[in-house]
């Protein structure tokens, strides 16, 4: 019998082999934490700097390297095109999340971003809480391609307190994504397994969420210390859930008896519940912990629910950053000890910003509106109906018009003659900019930068006809609060953060793109670029 196979030569190639896959394994992150802040402006870094620690956002941009000048580059910036687009590395025209919801125009019907009927909930949740995946997702995410080159060993986690933040990073392949139910559990779906795993189960069984809904909600730090803010008391505030004022302090027990666990969404208080959440996950899946690199997509939603609600000036938005920075600081020292300090790569953005409440600005001589989208809605239909003799026009919703083919087929007038007489009807509201046919937005040139930034966004098959184009500054259904989805800078403008493994100290104020996030990744970490980006990729990182 032949010796072949125990000969000298073959066992040092062998060990050679080994030694080179092991070294490689070795130059990648143990663990990868992806942050995402829901609706944060990179402004929110300077203005709330004075009252953050120095061991939550300070240590990231000290420490790691912070891109100032990230923009979004597409509309709409809504969170599961912002979630979608940030781990693709591509936009919506390509990866088909064109927004939250969206008229359907094959079924004539609006659906949503992660719907899935075919699935199940797992765990304490109604049945239509979890009948969601990633199915809609077009392409491939930074996290599916861990997955493929780990050969599935890897371990991919997503949560979030919104069904979309944690399922579309997560991608097609992960263990699980978790998010978090109106009955105050984390929720999943039979799309990634069969049940919950133990640990969660676990935490849900020990009902986290009440230690943070027994007492008042006063802010961190003295209130005259936010003098960054608006007075606590400002007609620019709506009410979170039933509250009583939309003042401090805030009687969470009475809140909640009132509207239930579901009040954790709009409080800071659902950010640590979420970080608890992440710390049991991290420990429990001993993330981190082999050489196969893990990946941790974490999204704080907090941030969005009190933004819109009471605005980008307010002293609850302002006490909820302090209250994050605080959670992100427990969350980096408890990877400094399960998984190693510089053995775990952190990168934190937003999935879009927010505009300033429009009755604000005009209040302070900015002439700007603030839109009903209801009245819109309803003089372009009887426009519709008087000009067409049938009512044409099947949606109008984030900014699309969508005609009734069908409809319009029976007034013998071509879509192109409709397209134009409702485009020269939209154009004579004060607070249009500019309509954009089907048409234009594929023959984008990008001469004209918002157009193209629209084309981004633009799905043939699921997008309308006529596309509007909002004046800066104006918001739909405003008065209070405030809310996103524009092309302005105020909605597209977010910070990015890289930290820890293999990043060097820096910032760049150099403009670059959110999309450049999963091929620097992919860069990072030796994988295989997302399937539909152009892999382009953030250059001042790779200088240092």
């Amino acid at each position: 019998m032949s010796h072949i196979f125990h000969s000298k030569p073959f066992v040092w190639a062998l060990l050679l082999v080994t030694t080179f896959f092991s070294a490689k394994a070795q130059d990648r992150p143990k663990l990868v934490v992806g942050i995402v802040v829901d609706q944060m402006k990179t402004e929110y870094l300077y203005r709330f700097a004075n009252d953050f620690g120095s061991g939550g956002f300070k240590r990231l941009t000290s420490n790691g390297f912070t891109f100032y000048n990230a923009h979004f580059n597409y509309m709409p910036t809504y969170t599961g095109p912002g979630h979608a687009s940030v781990y693709t590395g591509t936009t919506p025209r390509f990866h088909g999340i064109v927004g939250n919801d969206w008229y359907n125009k094959s079924i004539k019907k609006n659906m949503y971003c992660t719907d899935d009927v075919s699935v199940r909930t797992l765990g304490a949740g109604d049945e239509a809480e979890g009948k969601m995946s990633p199915k809609n997702l077009k392409a491939t995410t930074i996290t599916d391609e861990l997955k493929l080159s780990t050969n599935f060993r890897g371990k991919v986690i997503g949560m979030s307190m919104k069904d979309r933040g944690a399922i579309l990073p997560a991608g097609h392949f992960a263990d699980c994504a978790f998010w978090y139910s109106k009955t105050g559990a984390f929720i999943s779906s039979t799309f990634y397994r069969n049940e919950l795993p133990a640990w969660a189960t676990k935490f849900n069984d020990e009902k986290n969420f009440l230690k943070y809904v027994q007492n008042a909600w006063n802010p961190l730090k003295p209130l005259a210390q936010y003098d960054e803010s608006l007075a606590d008391e400002n007609p620019y505030e709506g009410k979170i859930f039933k509250a009583n004022a939309a003042t401090f302090p805030y009687d969470l027990k009475s809140m909640y008896e009132k509207s239930g666990a579901q009040i954790l969404r709009a409080l800071p208080f659902g950010n640590d519940l979420l970080t608890d959440f992440a710390v049991a996950a991290i420990d429990a899946e001993q993330l981190g912990k082999d050489n196969h690199t893990d990946f941790l997509a974490i999204s704080y939603s907090a941030t969005d629910y009190v933004g819109h609600i009471t605005g980008p000036r307010s002293i609850e938005l302002q006490d909820t950053y302090v209250r994050l920075d605080a959670s992100l600081e427990k969350l980096l020292k408890y990877l400094d000890e399960k998984v190693g300090k510089g053995q775990y790569l952190v990168f934190l953005t937003a999935d879009h910003a927010g505009a300033e409440n429009p009755v604000f600005l005009k209040d302070h001589n900015y002439e700007v509106e603030n839109v009903s989208s209801k009245d819109f809605v309803n003089k372009l239909e009887a426009f519709g109906l008087a000009t067409f003799g049938e009512d044409v026009i099947a949606n109008c919703s984030n900014q699309n018009i969508f005609f009734d083919k069908d409809a319009l087929a029976g007034t013998g007038i071509s879509l192109t003659d409709a397209k134009n007489k409702v485009r020269d009807f939209v154009m004579k509201e004060s607070w249009v900019l500019r309509v954009y046919t089907e048409e234009e937005i594929l023959a984008s040139s990008g001469s004209d930068p918002y157009l193209q930034l629209i084309a981004n966004g633009y799905d043939t098959k699921q997008n309308g006809e006529l596309v509007i184009l909002e004046s800066p500054g104006t918001l739909e259904d405003h008065t209070t609060g405030t809310t996103h989805g524009s092309v302005f800078s105020y909605d597209t403008h977010v910070p990015i953060i890289f930290f820890g493994k293999g990043i060097t100290a820096g910032k760049s104020h150099e403009k670059c793109v959110i999309t450049e996030i999963a091929p620097t990744l992919a860069q990072l970490l030796q994988l295989s670029l997302p399937n539909a980006t152009n892999a382009e990729v953030l250059e001042a990182l790779f200088k240092n």
